[in-house]
């Protein structure tokens, strides 16, 4: 074994396997990995190991279809051929319309990365499989591209491919320690010597944790117990004259595929169970878990039901294995959260079906910085300080349990919750408050109009679009008010704050005390990174000059992590994080400036305190920081305030609102004037796939000055011409919104994919955002969006319909 490589990587199953080889594939061959046992020796080998292109963005199909490639290539490489039954097709049955109106929009949204699936009837669904009844069946989604692969096959070809390009693949060999040098390199301790390198990969599979400890952190990956049995051989598949199609079964949680004459029959129970929650016997390795087919028995049931011929089929072997979860199902790739040169490709539970994608999009983000998809979904510094392992099971059994069932828009599963609360939380429930989750936080979603209010879950308007149009009323007539948790909150000090942001930020930073302005950061590509305000508060006794950085919820360790490997050893900057230590409330209406006043002392005029200003205060007896910026469009104010005190900053401004029509709005109204008013989301219109000139951010970019992180790589994309442009749409329907990821076409062509979506209570408007090729992005082009799979009417407007002057945010 050699003592020194680039990159180790820890873990021989399809996750290092698949890293490995693409690393060779992005032209680093000193790479090198190690694994305990033999290569597949953990989940790998007991994997059903079926590969299908849906995905629920674009992002994970993509990632998909890189592995259907890659999985067909090696399939037909002659010196060394991997099983792959391609292309026997697949069929996701629905029972409600809900589900075939989400099967209709994924089928849109796949066509956007060149996926044709089909959505079907019940009868086609019938026709297509032989042994399927269409008792309570609406229809289904239908891939063509679906199949499965040989598991230890695969991971042997990706290793033998990777070896050939000079990596080192060394099985038998224990890592016993990891340690981490001041200059950023590891040592890979291990029972045959210690290895020094750059870059440490952990895909450790059901044991990343115990990697993961080696190196001071603890990954939110849980396992969960799988059972699959294979049956004995079925009539109507030897009848049927060629491979049946694989099922997958929402309706009674189960899958199946053929295997020979007969079927691997799956099942996601309701009664599972947790595996290794209290450590994980050394020796368990090329090892199942003991068969417990009793769990199941509902589930069984539910597939006799829908195939009856298994009632009269027989088993000939059980398999019950651990396979991986993490907090929302998908895996984590990417930067580890708080350390340099560590990285992991953990918590793939479909891992055989992705992990040639997985491993490609790693081995980009560690080569070039990025990989060519902005790749959020399944970026591990996505889940923050809340990201416990406990947190992860009961959200893994919860998704075990819906395993079939996507998620619909604005759904919020209640496993894990309450997780992130504030001193409010109960206060805003007990006010009728319906709340949602942003990144472990509750917060307000809408007000319930009574307390036995419930909402229809699906992908059209539903009985809140009265309920959120109310509140955007009153927001833009009155005044309202609405907490936001968990919002990123920086603050930096020291005597080169500014220059430090100047060189992070591609436009103008301010720099005057008691002033407020909003930036974009770039990445080393010249593509958009982040977006963050920034306020210089003066000196006062709460402390000297310092400047705050906020930037949405979610991007707590993401934007961490970025400004401190940015940070200079010669630069004089401290950044702490404030995020669990305030709370902001949001004011805004034409009568914002009223209730601020009536609740603080001073003088709030708007010649006293214009737009885009910071200030500290009281309101009522509670410090806070008040911010004069909007999200809404209206006139606003972002008060923030310790969480200490937020009861009591709550309750003056309640006080104070009563005589002005005060009244509470959640986070369903801001986004529907958000889209009004132009601006954006951070990872839903703001993607490290395009640079800030395409997303419509000119004005924050200023390329004469010196430098900035991206500069160069902009300029070049500059001369090379606008690729895609982020543009306004309005949509001919008053039924649905526009969801994200769905195809704008002219003629049929798809021409770009919207963003973001919903309707525009103060205008009228139902309103969406796409990226569209260049020459489409001109007022009152025509086009038609997908809406819900149904070529719908659009045409191209302005951003910002809403008071586009900007005259009532400066009121």
């Amino acid at each position: 074994m050699k003592d020194q490589a680039r990159v180790v990587v820890i873990g021989g199953g399809i996750a290092g396997c698949s890293a490995l080889y693409h690393l060779t594939q992005e032209g680093w061959t000193d790479v090198m990995l190690i694994e305990r046992d033999e290569l597949t020796s953990g989940t790998t080998w007991h994997s059903a190991a079926q590969v299908t292109n849906f995905g629920m963005t674009q992002t994970m199909v993509g990632l998909k279809t890189h592995s259907i490639n890659l999985y067909q290539e090696l399939r037909d490489d002659p010196e060394y051929p991997v099983g792959y039954n391609f292309g026997d097709g697949g069929i996701r049955l629905a029972n409600t319309a809900e589900q075939m109106d989400g099967y209709r929009h994924f089928a849109s949204m796949a066509a956007g990365m060149d996926v044709e699936f089909e959505v079907i009837d019940a009868a086609e669904c019938a026709r297509r499989h032989p042994l399927i009844s269409t008792d309570n069946l609406l229809g289904g989604l239908w891939d063509p591209t679906d199949g499965h692969i040989d598991p230890a096959q695969l991971c042997q070809a990706l290793a033998r491919r990777a070896r050939l390009a000079g990596a080192e693949v060394n099985r038998h060999t224990s890592v016993t320690g990891l340690t981490q040098h001041r200059d950023d390199t590891w040592t890979v301790h291990t029972d045959k010597g210690d290895v020094k390198c750059e870059i440490v990969v952990n895909a450790g599979g059901y044991r990343c944790n115990e990697i993961g400890a080696m190196m001071g952190v603890q990954h939110p990956v849980a396992s969960m117990e799988h059972q699959y049995f294979l049956t004995e051989d079925i009539q109507g598949i030897v009848d049927a004259g060629h491979r049946i199609p694989l099922l997958r079964c929402p309706i009674s949680d189960y899958y199946c595929r053929q295997e020979k004459g007969g079927l691997l029959l799956g099942f996601y129970e309701q009664d599972c169970r947790t595996w290794g929650m209290d450590g994980i016997d050394p020796h368990f390795t090329n090892a199942l878990c003991p068969d417990d087919l009793d769990r199941v028995t509902d589930v069984l049931e539910g597939a006799f039901a829908r195939m009856p011929a298994l009632m009269e089929t027989g088993i000939r072997e059980v398999v019950n294995g651990p396979i991986t979860y993490t907090i929302d199902g998908a895996p984590l790739v990417g930067p580890i959260p708080n350390k340099r040169n560590a990285f992991c490709i953990i918590g793939l539970r479909a891992g055989l079906g992705e992990g040639g994608g997985h491993g490609w999009l790693l081995a980009q983000q560690i080569v070039h910085g990025e990989a060519e998809y902005d790749t959020w979904v399944i970026d591990p510094r996505r889940f923050t300080g809340h990201a416990s392992v406990e947190l992860t099971a009961l959200k893994a059994i919860e998704d075990y349990q819906n395993e079939f069932r996507f998620h619909f828009p604005h759904e919020h599963r209640p496993a894990g919750r309450p997780m992130k609360t504030t001193p409010l939380t109960n206060v805003l429930l007990s006010e009728g408050a319906h709340m949602g989750t942003v990144n472990g936080w509750e917060r307000i979603d809408y007000i319930m109009p009574t307390p036995d209010f419930t909402e229809t879950l699906g992908f059209r308007f539903n009985e809140v679009h009265d309920v959120v149009a109310a509140e955007v009323q009153n927001v833009a007539t009155n005044v309202g008010l609405t907490e936001v948790s968990g919002f990123n909150r920086f603050e930096l000090t020291g005597n080169d704050v500014h220059s430090f942001l100047d060189r992070m930020f591609c436009g103008v930073v301010t720099k005057r005390a008691g002033r407020v302005g909003l930036g974009y950061l770039l990445n080393d590509h010249g593509m958009l990174k982040g977006e963050a305000t920034i306020a210089n508060i003066p000196a006062s006794d709460r402390g000297g000059n310092r400047v705050w950085y906020g930037s949405a919820a979610a991007s707590e360790f993401h934007d961490m992590d970025w400004l401190q490997s940015h940070l200079r050893d010669d630069e004089d900057v401290a950044i702490k994080s404030l995020t669990n230590q305030q709370t902001i409330l949001v004011l805004a209406g034409p009568k914002a400036r009223d209730v601020l006043s009536a609740a603080a002392r001073g003088d709030w005029s708007r010649d006293a305190f214009p737009w885009l200003s910071v200030r500290e205060a009281y309101i009522g007896i509670a410090p806070a920081t008040v911010l004069g910026i909007s999200f809404s469009g209206e006139l606003a104010y972002e008060i923030h305030v310790p969480n200490e005190n937020l009861h009591a900053a709550y309750a003056a401004l309640r006080k104070a609102g009563a005589a002005h029509g005060l009244q509470l709005f959640g986070g369903r109204a801001v986004d529907s004037m958000r889209l009004e008013k132009g601006f954006l989301h951070w990872k839903a219109d703001i993607l490290t796939e395009f640079d800030p000139f395409e997303t419509g951010l000119d004005r924050f970019v200023k390329m004469d000055k010196p430098d900035f992180i991206g500069k160069a790589a902009l300029e070049k994309r500059m001369a090379a011409g606008m690729q895609r442009k982020l543009v306004t749409l309005v949509v001919d329907t008053k039924d649905a919104p526009a969801h994200g990821g769905a195809s704008v076409r002219i003629d049929g062509r798809i021409v770009g994919t919207v963003t973001s979506g919903d309707w525009g209570h103060r205008t009228g408007l139902n309103l969406a955002y796409a990226f569209v090729e260049p020459a489409i992005g001109v007022p009152d082009t025509q086009v038609t969006i997908d809406v819900i799979g149904e070529p719908t009417a659009a045409r191209v407007i302005e951003m910002g319909p809403y008071d586009p002057s900007y005259a009532r945010m400066r009121a």
